[in-house]
């Protein structure tokens, strides 16, 4: 004999209520939601793509043009980049993979509480930042798995909000000896996407800590609309300088192997720069910045002619669906100024941004189907640029759906609905039973 379930009126009445509730703020935060543009790196303690960007690491791949952009599915370890690619963020900059107990330049650190600086190219919805660190007896020689960290964060920061473009955390770094890696981890709120940052770290007393000497004399020549040459004298350090970083103001402009000069191009015509340098050791300090050189860029005569640089980088920046692809570009420059990018499917015009939107959502696409997309950068003049590296993309299959699941209908082994996106199957008969729902095991997920 079968037993019908029937639901207590006065919990119906708060099951449907609620229910009415989560779809009102799930339909909310759709309304809302932008799509994700952020990406950022561990600038202090370098972490490993910053060394690369910097020229400390070397034979990096193309990490070193974006070192922002290490980014996986959030969750880790649950999710997240798989063992063997942790550090490149699932394969996307394999280079950084390559692990051994000397392949990579170290950062001195000490036990307790240590700053850890995030670099924010664009700043993004955040849920949290969390660091991680190897056990004592990892094996630096074999690839970083999840196996090599200690897997509960030693410093795990609840994050609500959107940070400015840079952004710190004081965390207590357990105690260790030697070669270790942290993992830094920033997970966005509203997307399935975290970025991650591996820190080469050296816990030994008798590590180099002993930063070079400021780099000094700076000068600047040859100074046109878009251009400068500068030049400095070498810096000191008790064991060997590896590089140089300029800056502007505050922000790292470009850097050097070693060199004693620089030639910056894409600079804007008649604006004031002012130019420091700073020398960087093997061991990864940084010595204090050189005093500045200032100097005005040439104005611009005569008809713009000239077109905008290429945008570099375009690659899928989150997770495509079966109808839409994210696209991300590095920004071009031009002698007057980037004023809009155009984003191509093979050579049809699919649209066109402001020059300073560096990403697009592309919508209206079919699912299961190839797309190749470029972007070009355009200028006030209407000259437009080379186009950037293809991306080629195959949309996924659209998900499977089923009628969605009403409060009002009765439903018996074997139905299947939808609700708030996921499939259920029921098991047995049920009315009123909100699939998902605390309780609610007559509703299994349909994988």
């Amino acid at each position: 004999m079968t037993t019908l379930r029937l639901p207590n009126t006065g919990l119906f009445r708060k099951i449907i209520a609620g229910s009415l509730l989560m779809s009102l703020a799930i339909m909310a935060l759709l309304l809302f939601e932008s799509k994700v543009s952020a990406h950022g790196y561990v600038s202090n303690p370098s972490s490993r793509a910053d060394l690369c960007a910097s020229g400390v690491n070397t034979n990096c791949g193309l990490i070193i043009y974006e070192p922002y952009s290490l980014e996986a599915p959030k969750g880790f370890p649950a999710a997240g980049p798989a063992d063997g690619k942790i550090a490149s963020a699932n394969g996307a900059f394999a280079p950084l993979d390559q692990q051994s107990a000397t392949r990579w330049s170290k950062v001195n650190i000490s036990p307790g509480p240590t700053t850890f600086d995030w670099n924010i190219k664009v700043p993004h919805a955040t849920a949290s930042w969390k660091y991680y660190i190897t056990k004592q007896d990892w094996d630096p020689n074999s690839p970083l798995t999840r196996a090599s960290f200690d897997l509960t964060p030693f410093c795990s920061v609840p994050y609500q909000g959107k940070p400015s473009n840079t952004y710190s955390d004081t965390c207590d770094v357990p105690n260790r000896t030697g070669y270790q890696v942290i993992l830094a981890v920033w997970e966005i709120s509203d997307t399935g996407n975290a970025f991650y940052n591996v820190i080469d770290v050296n816990f030994a007393g008798n590590a180099d800590t002993t930063a070079p000497t400021a780099p000094a004399n700076v000068t600047a020549s040859n100074v046109s609309t878009t251009s400068a040459n500068i030049a400095w004298t070498a810096a000191t350090d008790n064991h060997a300088v590896t590089s140089y970083r300029l800056f502007n103001g505050s922000t790292q402009i470009a850097s050097t192997n070693g060199a004693l000069n620089y030639h910056l191009t894409g600079l804007s015509p008649n604006t004031t720069y002012s130019i420091t340098v700073k020398a960087v050791d093997a061991a990864g300090n940084v010595s204090p910045a050189s005093t500045s050189v200032s100097f005005t860029t040439q104005a611009v005569t005569g008809p713009d002619i000239d077109p905008p640089t290429t945008p570099t980088a375009l690659h899928v920046m989150g997770t495509s669906t079966s109808t839409t692809v994210p696209l991300m570009w590095n920004a071009s420059t031009d002698d007057i100024g980037v004023t809009a990018y155009q984003v191509f499917n093979g050579n049809t015009l699919v649209a066109t941004v402001s020059g300073s939107t560096l990403d697009y959502l592309v919508t209206g696409l079919t699912p299961n189907t190839a797309y190749s997309f470029t972007v070009k950068a355009v200028d006030a003049a209407g000259n437009v640029s080379s186009a950037s590296n293809v991306v080629n993309v195959t949309t996924p299959n659209a998900p499977v759906t089923y009628p969605a699941w009403s409060a009002t209908t009765v439903y018996v082994s074997g139905n299947k609905v939808t609700h708030n996106g996921v499939n259920y199957e029921a098991k047995w008969w049920t009315l009123g039973e909100t699939p998902g729902a605390s309780g609610a095991d007559v509703w299994k997920v349909i994988p």
